[in-house]
């Protein structure tokens, strides 16, 4: 269960409740978000939709690897010149950030260690947002601090909202939307657990930054919010996968960033055993898909959280959910095999199966009916590239002494394509 920290209630209230620490930058928001080239946030966009509008080359060829010296469990971005960003946990160097070009480091900063669950995000001018240690932090290009913002938890989903500012919320519920500029809140914060009464309860306390972290890759129920929340960007409606204290079942709630605040519009307790991935949203916004612990892929309306449809898989989807502009779902998994399924309304269609790719990890589509997915090959790992209409393999490519999973597949602004190994080490291809 979710247990309270010995840290003092009135520090920690303090923290919470004050302003950003700023660096340079002025009220008025005038970078914008992007054009959607690169790979902004952890599984491309706001949809979570792991799709690329780039136009994906069939034939791709390693570039270069290299190590980063620690574990990594988040997706890497990629800002609008390919710039990489990932997380670590290494007592110096907790975010890095390498060229695309060459795979040299263009800087590493230190930060906490949850930091590693932390993903993040890359506006139009390269600046990153990024979770810490009870805090959200930018920093520009070359990695200097341009803010800190203090929150109770370490963030575990970082998008940005259709007016450009930065929607944050925490493994412990705390949502927050925030200027990109100088960090400052922008409307009240929301506790989805339920805001305490320290009145009733003067010894209460705030849970630690990283508690209940090591059970959000599989959605536990130590760990509250454990995914990536989507937002649908022209309507500011966006889904929060939360496991209360004592629930049978993990719930998707639905909120609503406008007007100057956040209101929740439903609630749909169906994830048994847990979150297994982080939702993800079909191109019109209408369908949200999520899987659970118990080995299903489920489509809800987004308008009421009514169940459209329910997928039994031979395995459990874990990490994110490929959504192409034209439909096509292909979801995830650490164990699982490749297959491509149709929502045609009430149900959902099987296009294609491969039975004979094991992924290893997420998978990702891009522009011309390309994708890419890392596969168990003999010993090691491959990323293979496949024709999205077919299933057909087009392209196979060794990922030299790598072993496991990987963490994400992202594509770049000119169609590279960049895997990480949760044991460390980073792939990165580029068109032949």
């Amino acid at each position: 269960m979710w247990r309270p920290s010995r840290k003092r209630a009135a520090a920690v209230l303090a923290a919470v409740g004050a302003l950003a620490l700023t660096g340079c930058g002025t009220d008025y928001d005038d970078i914008t978000v992007g054009t959607g080239k690169g790979w902004t946030a952890a599984y491309h966009d706001g949809r979570n939709s792991g799709a690329s509008p780039v136009s994906g080359s069939q034939k791709i060829a390693l570039n270069w690897s290299r190590p980063v010296g620690g574990p990594i469990a988040q997706p890497i971005t990629l800002g609008p010149d390919s710039q990489l960003f990932v997380t670590t946990r290494l007592p110096n160097c907790s975010i890095f950030s390498f060229q695309m070009a060459t795979g040299r480091k263009r800087f590493c900063n230190a930060m906490g260690p949850s930091a590693i669950a932390a993903p993040s995000a890359v506006d139009w001018m390269t600046n990153v947002y990024v979770g810490d240690d009870s805090k959200v932090i930018s920093f520009n290009y070359l990695g200097q601090p341009r803010w800190a913002t203090p929150v109770a938890g370490t963030p575990v989903s970082v998008q940005f909202t259709g007016d450009g500012k930065l929607l944050t919320v925490t493994q412990s519920g705390q949502v927050d939307v925030l200027s990109r500029q100088t960090g400052e809140r922008t409307v009240p914060t929301v506790q989805l657990l339920g805001e305490p009464d320290f009145l009733a309860n003067a010894g209460l306390t705030w849970p630690d930054s990283g508690q209940g972290l090591a059970d959000c890759a599989a959605g536990g129920p130590q760990c509250p919010v454990a995914n990536i929340s989507p937002i649908d960007t022209a309507s500011g409606r966006f889904y929060v996968t939360l496991w209360q204290p004592g629930r049978p079942a993990a719930a998707v709630v639905a909120l609503r960033y406008a007007d100057g605040e956040i209101e929740q519009q439903w609630r749909a307790e169906l994830l048994e055993r847990g979150s297994a991935t982080s939702p993800a949203l079909s191109a019109d916004g209408g369908t949200l898909y999520v899987g659970d612990n118990s080995d299903r892929l489920i489509a809800l309306d987004t308008a009421d959280g009514r169940t459209k449809w329910v997928r039994r898989m031979e395995w459990t989807p874990r990490g994110g959910i490929s959504v192409a502009g034209d439909g096509l779902i292909i979801p995830s998994g650490d164990d699982g095999h490749l297959l491509a399924l149709r929502d045609t309304g009430d149900a959902v269609e099987t296009v294609w199966e491969r039975k004979d790719l094991a992924i290893r990890g997420p998978v990702a589509q891009a522009t011309g009916g390309t994708g890419y997915a890392t596969a168990a090959i003999g010993d090691g790992l491959n990323l293979v590239t496949f024709d999205t209409r077919t299933g057909d393999t087009l392209d196979s490519d060794v990922l030299p002494g790598a072993k496991g999973t990987v963490t994400g597949t992202s594509i770049g602004a000119k169609g590279e394509v960049v895997v990480a190994t949760r044991i460390g080490e980073i792939f990165a291809f580029e068109p032949e």
